[in-house]
């Protein structure tokens, strides 16, 4: 075979060998370990050299990688070196989330700690306004706040108390551990609030509305 040159292109292409197969494997290798997306056979034939063939090189590459903590596998048409199923959660990470309380939720953790066993009602009683929804919720999910017994009053409401993660957080061996109300009021946390029996007004203490975000847990008991 000619081009119009009068070149015999498949002698010219004979000059240049395919790289040997083990070779091969090893730019099979280099492409995939590199590469996120899974790659197709086309694709690696069209970085590789002339004349290499991807198929047999993932062929021989699979096989070595076999029962090791990584694995050549097929993804699709394409392929791809991806974890050893059996070894995945090796690489799931655990951090740390930085958790936002409002002013709302703080009073309200620092009553059900100094009150507890105390119900929703008398919460609001001590602050003054309604407690939200959202706010028990919050600490109920972050664990630092439980149920505890129901009242034996009519309606028979859940009382709340605090967790053995809320002390532990603190540092504290039990809630006897916990500073003074003076410290507290000095902190700003339970200032300028209504003398105890004060009705709440409906629609106060949300969480989004009623007070500004703050950040700090841990300075909730600080002096």
């Amino acid at each position: 075979m000619t081009d119009n040159s009068g070149i015999d292109t498949e002698a010219e292409q004979s000059l240049f060998e395919a790289p040997p197969m083990g070779e091969q494997e090893r730019m099979v290798e280099a492409i995939l370990f590199a590469t996120a997306e899974a790659v197709t056979v086309k694709e690696l034939n069209d970085r590789m050299p002339h004349g290499s063939d991807a198929a047999e090189a993932l062929v021989h590459l699979r096989k070595r990688y076999e029962g090791r903590g990584v694995n050549v596998v097929k993804v699709g048409d394409a392929w791809a070196i991806r974890t050893a199923p059996d070894l995945g959660f090796l690489m799931q990470k655990e951090t740390v989330e930085t958790r936002k309380l409002s002013r709302a939720a703080i009073e309200t953790l620092a009553i059900i700690a100094y009150h507890q066993p105390v119900t929703r009602a008398e919460i609001e009683e001590i602050r003054g306004v309604s407690v939200s929804r959202g706010t028990v919720d919050q600490l109920l999910e972050m664990e630092w706040i439980r149920f505890g017994r129901r009242r034996m009053t009519p309606g028979r409401p859940v009382t709340f108390v605090v967790t053995q993660d809320f002390l532990d957080h603190f540092g504290l061996e039990s809630a006897r551990d916990l500073p003074g109300l003076k410290e507290l009021r000095a902190a700003g946390l339970l200032e300028n609030r209504p003398p105890l029996g004060t009705v709440p007004q409906m629609g106060e203490g949300d969480v989004d509305s009623e007070e500004e975000t703050e950040e700090g847990q841990s300075e909730l008991f600080e002096d």
